[in-house]
């Protein structure tokens, strides 16, 4: 059987290198558009944060998928896809066919329409090309605006901040940083924490325009308001890249629709990863595209396997701050009952979230310790019972839960 993955991102190497663990005969491809193997796209903060060098970014040895006898085929660009052989055509004009197609193509970053977006000095942050424009533009443009509080604007942020980049902001156009993953509380003490790191925070504010004369120098707000600025980062989220799918007549909704076998619109045709709309959702984290790859990789070797969805968790990578959130952790009050421990002279907040007695969320602030455990006990749906008034104590024994 022979398998084409588009994309060597998490969900596409993933996918590859499960499927070649469970049959070792199949003929695996693994096709992507960027020059670089894969490297976990966590490792491009540490990288920008001058936390590790470049060689240290990528996740195998430089023979792994020789090893692995799996094909890596890089800086090739798909242009087109008929679904019916399935048969992918790229840029440079050469054809692969394959028993089995799957769509791994990932996210691109969302471009706000705002008047001077087009000046030089706008960057994103998605690739390692990426990252080392960006490192050598910001390098004598000191003043730096993120547009954009989410997990990626504040940890591009704080990556510049670490490597000694004094004049970083952020704009984030909600009354709040990160109000998906954390509650008012969470959000004031991280603000804090950041802010005495020295990063700057304009917090309920949009830009209206970017400013500059071909070059960026600023950004108004729609206040009128204006922000001096060198380097603008836009963090505004991703979208789903659908022109393969679209084109090629395959069933589309904010992502590319598949079925609880990570199955597309047409048999032979599966998506995986930031690309797939699972139930309605696109989970754009790590976990899902993991999950996802995985449960893939059985359905694509004969092993029938139901992607049942990913409970969302996600963590901020910044230095010497540590943060988690899981699952539903803005509820209903009347629906829920919400557990909470705050202690802000030593910088900790935990929250849970409890629907009958079983934890469907938390908040774990200022402290690592227990983290996994949480996640373990959301992912089982175990109820809490009789430990309810002391789970969130620093030195709980959460294997007490776990016993029977």
């Amino acid at each position: 059987m022979k398998i084409v993955i588009l994309g060597n991102g998490l969900s596409g190497t993933i996918c590859g290198k499960t499927v070649r663990e469970l049959d070792p005969t199949a003929d695996v491809i693994i096709v992507g558009e960027e020059k670089h193997p894969y490297y976990p796209r966590p490792n491009l903060i540490d990288f920008l944060a001058g936390l590790i060098p470049r060689e240290k970014i990528f996740a195998f040895a430089e023979d792994w998928a020789e090893r692995q006898r799996v094909q890596v085929r890089l800086g090739l660009r798909a242009v087109s896809l008929d679904p019916e052989k399935p048969t992918v055509t790229f840029e440079d004009g050469s054809h692969l066919e394959a028993d089995r197609l799957v769509l791994a193509t990932g996210a691109c970053p969302f471009i706000p329409p705002l008047p001077g977006i087009e000046r030089e000095g706008i960057f994103t942050v998605r690739t390692l090309d990426d990252v080392l424009e960006l490192l050598d533009f910001v390098s004598s443009r000191p003043e730096i605006v993120v547009l954009g509080g989410g997990l990626l604007g504040l940890e591009i942020a704080r990556a510049l901040n670490h490597r000694g980049l004094e004049k970083v902001s952020v704009v984030e156009v909600f009354s709040r940083l990160l109000p998906r993953q954390l509650d008012e509380t969470g959000s004031g003490l991280l603000k804090s924490r950041l802010e005495g790191m020295g990063l700057r925070f304009f917090i309920g504010r949009e830009a209206s325009e970017i400013l500059g004369d071909g070059r960026v120098n600023g950004i108004r707000f729609k206040d009128g308001e204006i922000v001096k600025a060198g380097t603008v980062i836009v963090a505004s989220g991703v979208k789903p890249r659908l022109d393969l799918a679209r084109e090629a007549g395959l069933a589309c909704g904010r992502g590319v629709i598949v079925d609880d076998y990570l199955k597309t619109s047409r048999d032979r045709v599966y998506a995986a990863g930031d690309v797939a709309e699972h139930r309605g959702k696109i989970y754009g984290l790590i976990p899902a595209a993991f999950d996802q790859a995985r449960t893939l990789a059985f359905n694509l070797c004969g092993q029938p396997k139901i992607y049942e969805g990913t409970i969302p968790s996600s963590t901020l990578k910044v230095a010497g701050l540590y943060l988690t959130s899981i699952g539903l952790v803005n509820p209903e009050p009347a629906d829920y009952e919400i557990l909470t421990m705050n202690k802000p002279e030593a910088g900790v907040y935990k929250k849970l979230v409890l629907k009958e007695n079983t934890v469907v969320g938390a908040i774990w602030f200022g402290t690592r310790k227990g983290t996994q455990e949480i996640s373990r006990l959301i992912q089982s749906g175990k109820g809490i019972g009789e430990f309810k008034n002391e789970i969130l104590a620093e030195d709980f024994d959460f294997s007490r839960i776990f016993r029977d």
